[in-house]
Protein backbone atom coordinates (compact mmCIF):
# COMPACT_ATOMS: atom_id res chain seq x y z
CA UNK A 1 0.00 0.00 0.00
CA UNK A 2 1.14 3.27 -0.80
CA UNK A 3 0.39 6.82 0.65
CA UNK A 4 -1.92 9.13 -1.30
CA UNK A 5 -3.48 12.39 -0.57
CA UNK A 6 -7.05 13.00 -2.05
CA UNK A 7 -8.59 16.72 -2.63
CA UNK A 8 -12.10 17.44 -2.67
CA UNK A 9 -14.09 20.06 -3.28
CA UNK A 10 -18.29 19.43 -2.87
CA UNK A 11 -20.95 21.92 -3.53
CA UNK A 12 -21.70 24.59 -0.85
CA UNK A 13 -25.32 22.82 -0.12
CA UNK A 14 -24.76 21.15 3.73
CA UNK A 15 -26.87 18.15 2.68
CA UNK A 16 -24.97 17.63 -0.88
CA UNK A 17 -21.80 17.99 0.58
CA UNK A 18 -22.39 15.47 3.43
CA UNK A 19 -23.83 13.14 1.18
CA UNK A 20 -20.69 13.51 -1.08
CA UNK A 21 -18.46 12.78 1.75
CA UNK A 22 -20.47 10.15 3.01
CA UNK A 23 -19.96 8.53 -0.65
CA UNK A 24 -16.59 9.36 -1.25
CA UNK A 25 -15.77 7.54 2.35
CA UNK A 26 -17.73 4.29 1.61
CA UNK A 27 -16.09 3.86 -2.02
CA UNK A 28 -12.91 4.45 -0.32
CA UNK A 29 -13.42 2.11 2.59
CA UNK A 30 -14.92 -0.56 -0.22
CA UNK A 31 -11.34 -0.60 -2.19
CA UNK A 32 -9.29 -0.83 0.80
CA UNK A 33 -8.43 2.69 1.53
CA UNK A 34 -7.34 3.64 5.14
CA UNK A 35 -7.55 7.17 5.26
CA UNK A 36 -5.12 8.57 8.25
CA UNK A 37 -6.31 12.20 8.26
CA UNK A 38 -9.09 14.14 6.92
CA UNK A 39 -8.54 18.07 6.83
CA UNK A 40 -11.48 20.53 6.01
CA UNK A 41 -10.64 23.57 4.14
CA UNK A 42 -13.28 25.22 4.45
CA UNK A 43 -15.24 26.81 1.12
CA UNK A 44 -13.68 28.87 -1.17
CA UNK A 45 -13.83 30.10 -4.21
CA UNK A 46 -13.48 27.86 -7.65
CA UNK A 47 -11.36 29.35 -10.51
CA UNK A 48 -13.83 28.40 -12.75
CA UNK A 49 -17.30 27.47 -12.44
CA UNK A 50 -17.83 23.59 -12.25
CA UNK A 51 -21.46 22.39 -12.69
CA UNK A 52 -22.25 26.11 -12.14
CA UNK A 53 -20.53 26.31 -9.12
CA UNK A 54 -18.72 29.48 -8.21
CA UNK A 55 -17.75 28.07 -4.79
CA UNK A 56 -16.86 24.88 -3.27
CA UNK A 57 -16.12 23.02 0.10
CA UNK A 58 -12.95 21.80 0.08
CA UNK A 59 -11.75 18.46 1.54
CA UNK A 60 -8.22 16.43 1.96
CA UNK A 61 -7.94 13.42 2.66
CA UNK A 62 -4.73 11.29 3.27
CA UNK A 63 -4.57 7.61 3.06
CA UNK A 64 -3.01 4.31 2.34
CA UNK A 65 -4.26 2.55 -0.67
CA UNK A 66 -3.24 0.46 -3.18
CA UNK A 67 -2.30 1.36 -6.51
CA UNK A 68 -3.85 -0.94 -8.52
CA UNK A 69 -7.41 0.34 -6.82
CA UNK A 70 -7.44 4.31 -8.16
CA UNK A 71 -8.86 3.36 -11.78
CA UNK A 72 -11.75 1.75 -9.92
CA UNK A 73 -12.51 4.38 -7.40
CA UNK A 74 -11.85 6.63 -10.13
CA UNK A 75 -14.78 5.21 -11.96
CA UNK A 76 -17.12 5.22 -9.22
CA UNK A 77 -16.45 9.08 -7.76
CA UNK A 78 -17.06 10.04 -11.63
CA UNK A 79 -21.22 8.77 -11.50
CA UNK A 80 -21.42 10.75 -7.76
CA UNK A 81 -23.04 13.71 -8.73
CA UNK A 82 -22.59 15.12 -5.17
CA UNK A 83 -18.47 15.21 -6.37
CA UNK A 84 -17.58 18.49 -8.26
CA UNK A 85 -13.90 17.85 -8.60
CA UNK A 86 -10.98 15.52 -7.33
CA UNK A 87 -7.44 14.69 -7.27
CA UNK A 88 -5.44 11.86 -6.32
CA UNK A 89 -1.44 12.84 -5.38
CA UNK A 90 0.97 10.38 -4.59
CA UNK A 91 3.11 10.84 -1.85
CA UNK A 92 6.90 10.40 -1.72
CA UNK A 93 8.22 8.05 0.67
CA UNK A 94 10.33 11.09 1.98
CA UNK A 95 7.48 13.59 2.06
CA UNK A 96 5.54 10.82 4.03
CA UNK A 97 7.16 10.03 7.34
Amino acid sequence: MKKYELMTIYPLDDEKSKKGADDVKSTLAKFGAEITEEKTFGDRDLTYQIQKQKKGRFVLYTMKLNPSKITEIDKEFKINMNLLKYQFVKLDEKESK
